[in-house]
């Protein structure tokens, strides 16, 4: 046990004296103050403070300590196909092929710089997003009120909480005056938790934050009132260092083009050993010494490695990253921008991600019956009211002008530029208000006395008179639930009249409500009169945490892609299931399910239901994670959206997390893969695009490699094997070489992202990068490569000189060359022709095969270059030949992507309509 004699104030403190924050929340104040040994009176004494900082530590969560920066750049070495490389630039330097070995040795230089700069890029725009203010908090020690950092805080602490302060520890409540607390962030709740200070008592095991009123926690934000506590918990065992500390027990999957990559790199390790394994039998099989076979094929294997596959990998994720962040959204890791391109499954959280976490009006009903639909959303001026069909609509604004009237009066809050001091419902109520153009309605009362709101009355009202009338008549402006409110009403207004209130009116009054509140908005009764007893009703207002803008087009074009949305959040069901209504998740189809409920289930239950479930409420931070963990267990790519503490440790376990940037926490940043730097739910589809559309770039460039390396592969070796001249010189092979690695090939990769990739189904993460198709594709493009150009070398060799001349090698070397420019066009897309994404559309791609062409051009006829390459002049006629032999590849290549496409939409006009629903 560790015991510390504090010799200065004679206390001794040990373990036992801490209580957990739950444990707290069920003794009295005054059990809490004797356990700590603080007489809440003074606070704690500075020697005794600094004596419990010394044993409990500091009120701060300990992060991991970053990688210094060398670190992160070796991590990149990491990547299997960078070791493949690796291993082939080592047989080069043993083989003594330096050239290759320096080729290899800078290609991979490439890719690891451009990763690491790139990664770095994007941590350097995330650090701008933290917040750089350290929290401070207003403590008593010593019988003084002093502010510092709170950090400094330790348990038995007496803090001082007022409006707009974050809650610095878990604090358990001595003194709570209208007290109410925004912890959505914490547990998703839309509604401020009022705070009591009476003991809660402990009915249940489960840990549940929403039922602790006794308790602020560290991390939340007083909305209104003030409070005093004494400190119980600080730092990682405070609730939201519990939080914290789940977070960081969980790791972060491997990405789905991670995978395909070691994939990929293990595949193309077992064809080199094959060729080599082929070449070497066929060569002792005609009697040839196995050493020079085995040079033979240890060159041709490490050629048919494409060391450009790397860099287009990496160019054309760190080209993502780039346009995703013009696009607001900040990816951390170069990978991540491909996975979601996966994804079949998104889990959002409510609050703050698919609605603003801001309280608007949206509907108001006078009590005459006008009704107005009010536009815009959050606490600011941006929107307006726009009065249902009715016969009057003069009298209609009069009497919607009253009723905002008494909302702004009876009312505590304040907005200044956009930023809310005060409840949520009443900034709903002063937004409104200002939307109407009422800007200062309440500086034209003057308060005499305010009767507040409690949870016991649900109403508030303020008696009031008029600043600048003659008749100084005092006047009573109340608002709260329909409930309460009617029975203190005895007259309703009807137009410029007051008409005696019947039982029928009542009635008809409390269905009007019962209509709204069905909707999951909150319902507010306003009323006003010369006394509380004898009080005129004027009408309701419809309050709710609306959606975000394009959010329910967002969902509709994720589920038109095949990604299935599913709300997790820790509201109640009715305000879920409403909101869920609202943007466009199916509800009906599918089951909802509570985090009470899921408790009662165990990992086999939870994966047959998680799938059919839409809607997940009364969810914690464990519940959360089991919800991410039990879709990936069932096969599902899984992305996570979030904004407060509660959505940490289910952004981290997806397989990708996805931040608010501006209303998100710091914890949320930190284990999210993506941050929407402007909160813009609808970013995802640019996301998502941006992902497909890398992931089918990569693997055109792919096949182009695979193609052009086969068949010079092939080509070389045939000649090998069947004893005849080689068709290309050294220097000719390296010039292939180059454009086979270089810009033609590199450019596919920045082919712009194709907007039907959206209509797409996430792409399946179990298949291997070279699919059958890609194999078909690409063996059908060698042969024909590997036919024409033997065809062309066996043409020119029966021209009756004998031996090999140089026009031999030219023709058969030009015609090798444009093949490989016609190959990377019909490489530019799987399956659409060229013609229709159109030959200009990549202007990188123009450029590299004009200068590509130029080159060939410049070897053929430039003298200098003719002696390095062995070449001679070609005729006019030479070129028209060869480029009619040569588009061969694409034609072939035309025709076979337009008779699948064909066959497609046979089988697909075939089908019957039942296979539709």
């Amino acid at each position: 046990m560790i015991v510390i004699n504090t010799s200065d104030t004679g206390l001794t403190l040990t373990p036992e004296m801490l209580l957990s924050t739950s444990e707290s929340s069920t003794h009295s104040a005054s059990e809490v103050a004797g356990r700590l040994q603080v007489d809440v009176r003074t606070g704690l004494k500075w020697t005794e403070a600094k004596y419990r900082a010394k044993i409990i530590g500091h009120n701060e969560l300990n992060v991991i300590e970053e990688e210094p920066t060398w670190k992160k750049y070796i991590e990149q070495f990491r990547n299997p196909l960078i070791l493949l490389l690796l291993g082939s630039a080592l047989v080069s330097v043993i083989m003594k092929q330096f050239d290759d070995a320096v080729s290899i040795t800078i290609a991979i230089l490439i890719v690891v710089t451009v990763a690491f700069i790139q990664e770095y890029r994007s941590e350097k725009s995330l650090e701008e997003l933290k917040k750089l203010v350290p929290p401070e908090c207003h403590c008593l020690r010593e019988g003084r009120l002093d502010t510092f950092l709170a950090r400094e805080l330790v348990p038995g602490d007496v803090v001082y909480l007022n409006v707009g302060d974050r809650v610095p520890a878990d604090v358990r409540l001595f003194e709570a005056v209208d007290l109410s607390i925004d912890e959505s962030s914490f547990t998703g709740e839309t509604e401020p938790a009022r705070k009591i200070t009476d003991v809660l008592l402990n009915n249940t095991n489960v840990k549940d934050h929403s039922n602790m009123k006794n308790i602020a926690f560290m991390g939340t934000l007083v909305r209104c009132g003030n409070g005093k506590g004494i400190v119980v918990s600080t730092g990682e065992r405070s609730e939201f260092g519990e939080v914290f500390k789940m977070m960081q027990a969980e790791e972060a999957p491997k990405t789905p083009l991670q995978k395909s990559m070691d994939i990929l790199g293990a595949q193309l390790s077992f064809y080199s050993f094959l060729i080599i394994g082929v070449i070497m039998l066929l060569g002792w099989l005609q009697g040839k010494p196995i050493s020079e076979m085995f040079n033979i094929s240890v060159s041709l294997a490490v050629a048919a490695i494409p060391e450009g596959l790397p860099i287009v990998v990496t160019v054309t994720l760190a080209l993502g990253v780039m346009r995703m962040a013009k696009r607001n959204a900040i990816v951390k890791k170069l990978p991540t921008v491909e996975t979601l391109g996966c994804v079949n499954v998104i889990c959002s959280d409510k609050t703050g991600t698919l609605t603003k976490n801001e309280m608007t009006a949206t509907i108001i009903i006078t009590s005459d019956g006008y009704m107005a639909d009010v536009t815009g959303a959050g606490y600011n001026d941006q929107g307006e009211i726009h009065i249902r069909h009715c016969n009057n609509v003069e009298m209609a604004k009069t009497n919607i002008t009253n009723l905002l009237e008494i909302g702004a009066v009876c009312n505590n809050a304040y907005i200044q530029n956009g930023t809310l001091l005060g409840q949520p419902t009443e900034g709903a109520l002063v937004a409104v208000a200002m939307k109407n153009g009422m800007y200062a309605t309440a500086e034209n009362y003057v308060r005499i006395q305010e009767y507040p709101f409690s949870s016991e009355q649900k109403m508030m009202a303020v008696k009031c008179i008029h600043k600048y009338n003659n008749n100084k008549e005092e006047i009573f402006f109340a608002k709260g639930a329909l409930e309460t409110l009617l029975p203190q009403c005895t007259k309703y207004q009807f137009g410029t009249q007051t008409v005696p209130l019947t039982k029928q009116n009542e009635a008809e009054f409390l269905a009007e409500a019962y209509e709204i509140g069905r909707k999951g908005l909150r319902v507010l009764a306003l009323a006003k009169g010369r006394s509380m007893q004898d009080l005129i009703y004027c009408g309701l207002v419809g309050i709710t945490d609306p959606p975000r803008p394009l959010v329910r087009e967002s969902i509709e074009m994720l589920m038109q892609s095949g990604v299935r949305v599913k709300m997790v959040t820790g509201d109640a069901q009715e305000t879920a299931m409403a909101i869920a209504n609202l943007i466009g998740i199916d509800t009906i189809h599918h089951q909802t399910l509570s985090g009470q409920e899921m408790d009662q289930l165990n990992e086999h239950q939870l994966d047959k239901v998680a799938n059919n479930v839409s809607v997940f409420y009364r969810v914690s931070p464990r519940h959360k994670l089991e919800i991410v963990k039990s879709l990936q267990r069932t096969g599902n790519i899984v992305g996570m959206t979030g904004d407060g503490v509660n959505d940490g440790v289910a952004l981290k376990r997806a397989d990708i997390g996805i931040a608010m940037g501006k209303n998100g926490t710091d914890v949320c940043k930190e284990a999210a893969d993506m941050i929407l730097v402007n909160d813009d739910f609808h970013t995802i589809i640019a996301a998502i695009e941006e992902g497909k559309g890398i992931f089918y770039n990569i693997r055109n460039f792919v096949r182009f490699q695979l193609s052009t390396s086969i068949a010079a592969l092939a080509l070389i070796a045939l000649a090998t094997l069947m004893d005849i001249a080689n068709p290309l010189n050294a220097m000719q092979i390296l010039w292939i070489n180059i454009i086979m690695d270089g810009p033609p090939a590199q450019s596919l990769g920045v082919e712009p992202v194709d907007h039907d990739v959206l209509k797409q189904k996430p792409r399946n993460v179990k298949q291997p990068m070279i699919t059958k198709s890609v194999i078909v594709n690409v063996l059908l493009s060698a042969s024909i490569i590997v036919l024409g150009t033997l065809w062309v070398f066996q043409r020119e060799m029966a021209d009756g000189t004998l031996g090999k001349t140089k026009r031999d090698t030219t023709m058969t070397f030009t015609c090798f060359v444009f093949f490989d420019m016609f190959n990377a066009l019909s490489c530019r897309s799987q399956t659409k022709s060229v013609f229709t994404i159109g030959l200009t559309t990549n202007r990188m791609f123009l450029l590299a095969v004009a200068f590509s062409i130029i080159g060939q051009m410049l070897v053929i006829y430039f003298p200098p270059l003719q002696m390095v390459f062995q070449t001679e002049p070609l005729d006019a006629y030479d070129i028209v030949f060869l480029v009619s032999l040569t588009s061969s590849v694409l034609i072939v290549s035309e025709i076979k992507k337009w008779f699948e496409r064909s066959l497609e939409r046979k089988m697909y006009s075939t089908r019957s309509e039942l296979d539709f629903v």
